[in-house]
């Protein structure tokens, strides 16, 4: 077994959630979920098979996301993944929902951080074995930064 990191790119004022799901209707359901969600989203979604043709499926309501999102599935390289980029909409308005989606195993992140995805390789394919999101902590907040958490909240309107 050999262990890779593969990078994800995350251009900016995008989002990603990369996820294991089991079945080809993947990208429909994900593609029902997400447009149902809220109208302004744009986004991608990508599922890469493990069996029959091994493709990389995809749609999404933005040609340039879907074409991201399967582009990014691809060069994962793992079966059963999928990939969502989101543009005008968090992970948090979503994230519920795709979890509830009958096809979806688990989420591997939701970010829009710098992005590595830790990869283990045998002869039967590749898998996610986990993720390195974001940088690593820097110290323990104070009270200033409380401040700033709790206004950044309410300037996105997620508290009054």
């Amino acid at each position: 077994m050999e262990f890779k990191t593969v990078r994800i790119d995350i251009p900016e004022g995008l989002n990603v959630v990369i996820g294991q799901s089991h079945f080809i209707k993947t990208v429909e359901d994900l593609y029902e979920i997400l447009v149902g969600s809220a109208q302004s989203l744009k986004f991608g979604v990508a599922f890469s098979e493990a069996s029959g043709p091994c493709l990389t499926r995809y749609e999404g309501n933005d040609e340039s996301l879907a074409k991201l999102a399967a582009e990014t599935s691809f060069n994962l390289a793992c079966g059963h993944t999928f990939v969502i980029f989101m543009r005008d909409g968090f992970p948090i308005n979503v994230l519920n929902a795709v979890k509830a989606c009958q096809e979806v195993c688990q989420i591997y992140c939701a970010t829009a951080n710098t992005l590595e995805v830790v990869v283990a390789e045998t002869v039967s394919g590749r898998g996610v074995m986990g993720v390195i999101d974001g940088a690593r902590p820097a110290g323990i907040e104070k009270d200033d930064d409380k401040k700033a958490r709790k206004d950044m909240l309410r300037k996105f309107g997620y508290k009054l």
